[in-house]
């Protein structure tokens, strides 16, 4: 007696079917299915399962760039951090003012030169020469010899009380050469004392009118011009 191929149950059949479309839903969910951070359990992620560069550093825990690597007692350095992920620092805003207000300060110093040089006072004092005198090697020179004669000693104190002093005598050497100037023809009191030989007994220099040096005693009387700075 010949046996034939014995075929499936129903109950095998419907075993296979539901297996087949238990498998195939399973494939389609996972192929449907999209994995958030909500799926994610929350420290199931170590970091070296996280791709270079995907988390900005505004979604890390505040300090924990500064803080130690707990497994290796490692710093993450800034060669580790993508600079574009981090915000601006609080005052980087103001260092990117800073060159314009270094140009400031230097354009108000080279205002502040020029108005010195033009200036018609220095702290509170007036700067020039008064009517009466001229510039001449740095100062302010009378332009005539006083109108009286004097002892040497009362010469100096005029031009103190003028707020000047009376000239050295090379200095009113040199003065006397330049054009419309004249000395006193009796010659002119200097501030040059070279002999001195007791109190109350020495010589001054004088400077005649061709600019000739000589000696007068202190008594003497002489014309003189005063030197006054340029400050007053």
């Amino acid at each position: 007696m010949r046996q034939g191929t014995r075929r499936p149950s129903p109950a095998l059949a419907v075993a296979v079917l539901a297996l087949f479309l238990a498998l195939g839903g399973t494939v389609y969910a996972a192929k449907r299915a999209k994995i958030d951070g909500r799926t994610v359990k929350v420290k199931s992620l170590p970091g070296n399962r996280l791709k270079l560069r995907s988390i900005p550093a505004n979604r890390l825990k505040p300090g924990l760039l500064g803080a130690a690597d707990s497994q290796n007692g490692t710093l993450i350095t800034g060669a580790e951090i993508n600079e574009l992920s981090l915000g601006q620092v609080p005052n980087a805003a103001h260092a990117e003012t800073a060159d314009v207000a270094k140009s400031a300060t230097d354009a108000q110093t080279a205002l502040n030169a020029v108005n010195a040089i033009t200036a018609q006072s220095v702290n509170g004092h007036e700067a020039g020469c008064l009517p009466g005198t001229e510039d001449f090697a740095g100062a302010c020179w009378q332009n005539s010899a006083s109108e009286t004669a004097v002892s040497a000693p009362a010469a100096a104190n005029s031009c103190a009380v003028q707020g000047g002093t009376l000239p050295e005598a090379l200095q009113l050497a040199a003065f006397s050469q330049q054009p419309g100037v004249v000395l006193d023809n009796g010659a002119e009191w200097t501030s040059d004392i070279p002999i001195f030989t007791d109190e109350n007994i020495f010589s001054v220099v004088t400077v005649s009118a061709g600019g000739d040096l000589d000696f007068k005693s202190f008594s003497s009387p002489h014309k003189f011009r005063c030197v006054i700075p340029l400050l007053r």
